[in-house]
């Protein structure tokens, strides 16, 4: 039986119909958005009708409910790969899709010729075959690719068109077919031995295993301390006395120990290391010898350096820099990135080539000419290639479309999507410009026995400084932190000393990757590919295995769980270089040198296969042991999993004594989960709901407890269930029962604040939350203000205002409420106000002028309308307004 990749390929290897280049027929176009069919719309001739398939149009079962019922008792469709039948894909219809397909194939009885122009990439290619194994064409079919959207490329795809190449869409259907089998073998194990809703995946878990060895690098780190010496100087000419730092290198000979000569696991000197560790006494001692002492230049170093620009952007590179410079998360720079190309705007985003075209090489330098002038230009153009063999996303950089590229300040763009813009405008152009002609000085200056250093650096020449600096917002004023002068110097000089001081160092345990260190990680190891780093660390916040802490990215003690699972029974699958080996077997698969059938039989159905490696493991593996983290740290407890969560078990002292069960809060890291918190855990636990005080209002008691979300206030006790509900086996029944018992009032206790010292005025104070100001004048609904997870607000039914800084949450007045609720809400990219006008005269709500996107407009409630090109924003009056709305309206319901 062929699989319908086999059936796919014998139907391209027949000839197919020839459509003209550019046909006089009704041409149907299939892209894959409705905004990316809206640009290319504008391109084409009046007789291309573009519609979008809204993405993928078929994927294997999600859920038991998307398998058909005519084969849903065989037992390979729970996997939804037939791995008997040579691993044919089970394919449906996504729900939701079947209209969109149903228009296509009405648009499609129209037309004379289809052109599927999806992304170039092998999702792209894998999308269209897709339409077509669905659509069944009669008319003939046309492959068209572009990497960016503007009238050149989409005139040059159209008289350059291909069939669909079945290699690029075999390696896509293999790589989902491995996701597919290695998240559906493995995961049930996982529920089976840590618990209900865990997963394991073929590239997940490899980098989930990154972020937990980095936190057990934190465990084992030993922190180390040492003192060295930093003096503040001038010359004691009258000429010039601008002072410098100089700090301590040498004394005796010996260079001074720094963060860099210490063990990370033993807190000590690294063996073979031959330096001087100062500790306090001798650090003071040598501050008073060189406090007495003449300061004398003994040497002057002068190094000129050059740098070069980095190279254009790559989808890695753009994620990182989007997360250094932006704050953007990978995901947040992908779909901004998206937008950017689906309007025109850019290149396509998913590449892992840095080269670029002639075109976007003569533009890039064009721009450097008329910005910058003509000694930023270098006399041939830069050119860029990977090192990677296996980069087959695209075949250019991400970079600035067309021929000539817009200006950031000439797009319309605003908030976030022009940061990015104005990036990848600024990387692109950089890239051509001269190197930046730098010098380097190094004063050495003798006091006593002691040998102090004094750096600085001069910008001869800032070069592409001038346009890009990595890491920074604003070149300009990067240029000047890049900069660190000294006075001139000669040899002998003698220095005044101003300033001396001693000064304890610790070192630092291992850095937390951020969003932007681990894509670089990922690149490196060459684990998964560029179109899959967004998702793969979404995949690891969405499923709970690590957390952001600020930027940090920080594995929860079920991340933990899981990759010891994974590393002690499934090594190979988070092992670096197997993940990576897999990726170049995907490659080569899609370029044509491996097959894929034999590859997927020895990964799966091989002695050591994935199908008999679970099946060993599924008996081996203890549960109770699975559940139980190695924290070596930790001696004298356990550390487990839950259904809840981690929490820690100390057993008893003595004979007879109970085993003690306390739920470790999830804002502790693993690394920081030191003995002295899980004491001060195990003791709130032991002692069990303890009243700190009483309400005097109610009456109740006020207790402090822990949950899994850390410490909080509660008062009165919990209510229980009667013996005859608690008693039901029916699951169900006991959550509606559960979910009806009255809940206490309950408020978290605010971070910094030892939990054993909360005081009852603490507590009253926290519990006061939410509390009721008053009815709105109009609505008569109550104003309400309370702490929720994003700080506190003001809510009034369904809507909410946050809190500015300078408002407490638990003296805010009712005036200052309803000043906040009746502000406009702002979404996540907001417009500028131009201009108030006034109330609308029917019902008084606000009449605006704001600055958007493609220009200003008029805003009265949910209707905005643009104001004429010929029209200053400032000078609309509230009579133009109300008729620009009115037409607006009128738009709306003749569409309708």
């Amino acid at each position: 039986m062929a699989t319908p990749t086999e059936k796919a390929v014998s139907k391209k290897t027949k000839p197919a119909p020839k459509a003209k280049a550019i046909s006089d027929g009704t041409v149907l176009v299939i892209v894959e958005s409705p905004t990316k069919a809206k640009t290319i719309r504008k391109f084409l001739p009046k007789n291309f009708i573009v519609e979008a398939s809204v993405g993928h149009v078929r994927d294997l079962p999600q859920s038991a409910a998307d398998i058909p019922k005519s084969i849903k008792n065989e037992e390979w469709t729970k996997i939804g790969v037939n791995v008997e039948q040579d691993f044919e894909p089970l394919y449906v219809v996504p729900k939701g899709k079947s209209k969109v397909i149903a228009d296509l194939r009405a648009k499609l009885k129209q037309a004379d010729s289809l052109y599927l122009a999806t992304d170039e990439d092998r999702e792209g290619e894998s999308i269209s075959w897709h339409l077509v194994e669905l659509l069944k064409p009669k008319v003939p079919v046309k492959r068209m690719v572009f990497h960016e959207i503007t009238k050149s490329a989409i005139e040059q795809a159209l008289t350059e068109t291909r069939d669909i190449d079945e290699r690029l869409v075999r390696a896509q259907e293999t790589r989902r077919i491995l996701d597919r089998l290695v998240g559906y073998t493995v995961s049930p194990l996982i529920w089976k031995k840590i618990a209900f809703g865990l997963s394991a995946g073929r590239v997940q878990s490899s980098a989930l295993r990154m972020v937990v060895d980095r936190e057990r690098e934190r465990i084992a780190f030993r922190r180390a301390r040492y003192w060295d010496l930093v003096a503040n100087v001038r010359k004691t000419s009258d000429k010039d006395e601008s002072a410098f730092d100089a700090k301590l290198h040498t004394v005796g000979g010996r260079r001074i120990a720094t963060s860099k000569d210490f063990d990370e696991t033993t807190g000590k000197i690294n063996d073979g290391k031959d330096v001087l560790l100062l500790g306090e006494p001798a650090a003071k001692k040598l501050l008073d010898s060189v406090r007495s002492g003449e300061w004398k230049v003994i040497s002057i170093e002068e190094r000129p350096n050059s740098s070069k620009p980095s190279p254009p952007f790559i989808t890695s590179t753009l994620q990182q820099e989007g997360n250094r410079k932006l704050g953007l998360s990978s995901r947040e720079t992908m779909r901004v990135a998206q937008q950017l190309y689906e309007e025109g705007l850019i290149t396509y985003m998913r590449t892992d080539s840095p080269s670029l075209s002639s075109q976007a090489i003569a533009a890039a330098r064009d721009a450097v000419k008329a910005l910058y002038g003509e000694k930023y230009l270098p006399e041939t153009p830069r050119t860029y290639t990977t090192k990677d063999k296996g980069a087959q996303e695209a075949h250019e950089a991400i970079r600035p479309a067309g021929s000539e590229f817009i200006h950031p300040d000439k797009t319309g763009l605003s908030g976030k999507v022009r940061d990015l813009y104005e990036l990848i405008w600024m990387r692109t152009v950089a890239c051509q410009m001269v190197d930046a002609q730098k010098k380097s000085v190094t004063a050495k200056i003798q006091s006593d026995d002691a040998v102090f250093h004094a750096s600085g650096s001069t910008i001869l020449f800032p070069g592409y400084l001038r346009a890009y600096v990595e890491g920074s917002d604003d070149p300009s004023a990067a240029l000047a932190d890049k900069e660190t002068l000294l006075p001139v110097m000669r040899e002998g000089d003698i220095l005044k000393l101003l300033k001396a001081e001693s000064v304890e160092h610790e070192t630092q345990p291992p850095a937390r990757f951020t969003e932007a260190s681990i894509v670089r990680e990922l690149e490196k190891k060459g684990i998964g590919r560029p179109s899959t780093y967004a998702s793969i660390i979404s995949t690891l916040i969405d499923r709970d295995y690590v957390r952001k802490n600020g930027n940090a990215l920080t594995p929860t003690f079920t991340g933990i769980a899981v990759t010891q699972l994974m590393v002690k029974h499934f090594s190979q699958l988070v092992d670096a270089g197997f993940t990576s080996e897999m990726e170049r077997s995907l490659d080569e698969i899609a370029e044509g040198k491996k097959e894929w059938l034999p590859y997927l039989r020895a990964f799966f159905l091989g002695k050591d296969g994935l199908k008999a490696l679970t099946a060993a493991n599924d008996k081996k593996i203890d549960a109770g042991e699975s559940r139980t983290l190695d924290l070596p740290h930790l001696p004298g407890v356990d550390v487990k999993i839950g259904r809840y969560g981690a929490y820690v078990v100390q057993v008893g002292k003595s004979a007879g004594e109970e085993e003690i069960h306390a739920s470790i809060p999830e804002d502790i890291a693993p690394a920081d989960l030191t003995a002295d918190k899980i004491s001060e855990i195990i003791a709130i636990s032991a002692q069990g709901p303890q009243a700190i005080g009483t309400d005097p209002k109610s009456g109740l008691k006020i207790y402090c407890l822990t949950g899994r979300f850390g410490p909080y206030v509660q008062l009165g006790e919990a209510a229980t269930l009667p013996p005859e509900q608690a008693a039901t086996t029916d699951k169900k029944k006991l959550k509606e029962f559960m979910k009806a018992l009255p809940k206490p009032r309950r408020a978290s206790v605010p971070k910094g604040v030892d939990p054993r010292a909360v005081t009852t005025e603490q507590a009253l104070t926290w519990l006061s939350l939410p509390r009721e100001l008053g009815l709105h004048p109009e609505t008569k609904v109550p104003l309400l203000v309370n702490n929720g997870r994003f700080g506190p607000y003001v809510q009034m039914g369904t809507d909410y205002r946050s809190l500015k800084k300078e408002d407490d949450v638990y003296t805010v007045s009712f005036e200052r409420a309803l000043e906040l609720i009746s502000q406009p809400k702002q979404g996540r990219a907001t417009s500028k106000i131009l201009k108030e006008i006034g109330p609308h005269p029917e019902d008084g709500k606000p009449l605006q002028v704001l600055e958007g996107k493609f220009g200003p407009y008029v805003k009265y409630k949910t209707v905005s309308a643009s104001i004429p090109k010929d029209q200053a924003p400032e000078s609309v009056t509230i009579e133009q307004a109300l008729e620009l709305i009115a037409a607006r309206k009128g738009q709306k319901k003749s569409r309708r």
